[in-house]
C-alpha cells in the first residue's frame, strides 16, 4: 500500500522466484475494493488464505468507516457488521482464521489493554465475528488468569496457525505468548525462552509475534538504554509450544533503520520490510541476496503483506 498526496494505492507482486520479473507498476495496481469516487484511505488489518479484511475511511469525513471481507485476487468483497461492544480510539488487533471443526471462518479483534503510564485503565471486552453462525459480533470470555494484559500496538495481525490465535501478554513485567483456540475458545500461554526475555523491558521495547515460514517468529526492537541506541532481533519457534525451541533468527543493528519486520521466506531466504533513516518510505532486504530490486517503486510504501492467493469468495462463507 503506497501513500502520495493523500491518495492511497495497492498493489501486488509475486513472490515466486520464478515470477519475479519486471513489470509495469501500473499492471500490478489493485482497484480499491469500495466506490472509486471517494478519497478513501485503506487500512488491511488481518489477512488469511488470500482473504483480507479491510478498513475503508473516506479522508474527508473520518466518521465513515466500512469494514470489508475482500479477496484481493478476484476483487471481490463484502461489508462486516460493526463491531457491537466498543468502537474506542484505542490499540486493538485483529486476526482472521479458519476453524476446520465447525467449518467456519472467524474474525476475532484483541484490545491493547496494557499501558505502562496507566495502569488502571479498564479492561474493554474481546469480540469474536463467526462468518456463518449468526453473523454479528460477540463478547468472548475474558483471559481467567487475573493481571494479564494484551501487548498488541507493534503486531499488524494476531498470529494464526494450528487453529489457534497468538498475541504478546504481559503480567508483572513479564513476556509471554498468549494462544486462543479458534474451535473451543480456551486460552494458553507459551514461555518465550531466557535469552529472550533478558532482553525486554516494558517502556524501552515493542515486541510481536507473527508467523513466518510456518513457525512462530517473536520481533522485538529493543532500546539499549545506557548508550540510547537501537537495534532489532528475531527469533523463531522451530518446534510449536516447546520452550527450548526459540531460536535466534537475525540481529539488525539500527545505526541505519528505524524499523525492521519480517515479512516472508521464499526458498529458505527472509525477506523483510525496513525503514531507513534516509528513505521517505520503506524498502525491502534479504539478509543474504542484499535489496528485493523487484519491488514496484512507490513515493512512500505505507504498509506491505504477504499472502497466497485464492478463489474463496467472501459472500459465499456467510450462508
Amino acid at each position: 500500500m503506497c501513500f502520495r498526496e493523500e491518495i492511497f494505492s495497492m498493489y501486488c507482486c509475486r513472490l515466486s522466484p520464478a515470477q519475479l520479473v519486471d513489470e509495469n507498476v501500473q499492471n500490478l495496481k489493485l482497484d480499491c475494493p469500495s466506490n472509486p469516487k471517494l478519497n478513501l484511505r485503506c487500512k488491511i488489518l488481518c489477512l488469511y488464505n488470500g482473504l483480507a479484511v479491510i478498513r475503508i475511511i473516506d479522508t474527508f469525513d473520518r466518521d465513515f468507516s466500512t469494514v470489508l471481507l475482500w479477496n484481493p485476487s478476484t476483487r471481490e468483497s463484502m461489508v462486516l457488521p460493526p463491531t457491537k461492544f466498543s468502537d474506542q480510539p484505542i490499540e486493538y488487533c485483529f486476526g482472521l482464521g479458519y476453524d476446520s471443526i465447525s467449518g467456519e471462518y472467524k474474525i476475532l479483534r484483541i484490545y491493547q489493554d496494557f499501558n505502562p503510564f496507566c495502569r488502571d485503565r479498564a479492561k474493554l471486552s474481546n469480540e469474536i465475528l463467526t462468518l456463518t453462525s449468526g453473523y454479528c459480533w460477540r463478547r468472548i470470555v475474558e483471559y481467567p488468569r487475573r493481571g494479564i494484559c494484551s501487548l498488541v500496538w507493534a503486531m499488524e495481525f494476531l498470529a494464526f496457525m494450528h487453529a489457534t490465535f497468538h498475541w504478546i501478554g504481559i503480567s508483572s513485567n513479564h513476556f509471554m505468548v498468549v494462544s486462543f483456540s479458534i474451535s473451543n475458545e480456551v486460552y494458553g500461554e507459551m514461555p518465550l525462552s531466557e535469552e529472550i526475555l533478558s532482553l525486554l523491558m516494558p517502556g524501552h521495547c515493542s515486541i510481536g509475534v507473527c508467523v513466518l515460514g510456518g513457525m512462530l517468529c517473536v520481533h522485538s526492537s529493543i532500546f539499549v538504554l545506557h548508550d540510547k541506541t537501537m537495534f532489532f532481533k528475531f527469533w523463531v519457534m522451530k518446534e510449536y509450544g516447546v520452550e527450548e525451541s526459540w531460536m535466534p533468527l537475525l540481529t539488525v543493528d539500527s545505526s541505519c533503520f528505524v524499523d525492521v519486520k519480517p515479512k516472508y521466506i521464499p526458498d529458505g531466504e527472509v525477506l523483510y520490510l525496513f525503514r531507513a533513516l534516509e528513505l521517505s518510505g520503506s524498502a525491502f532486504w534479504t539478509r543474504n541476496a542484499g535489496p528485493f530490486r523487484l519491488w514496484p517503486q512507490c513515493d512512500n510504501i505505507g504498509s506491505v503483506y504477504a499472502y497466497t492467493e485464492s478463489l474463496i469468495s467472501p459472500k459465499s462463507l456467510t450462508y
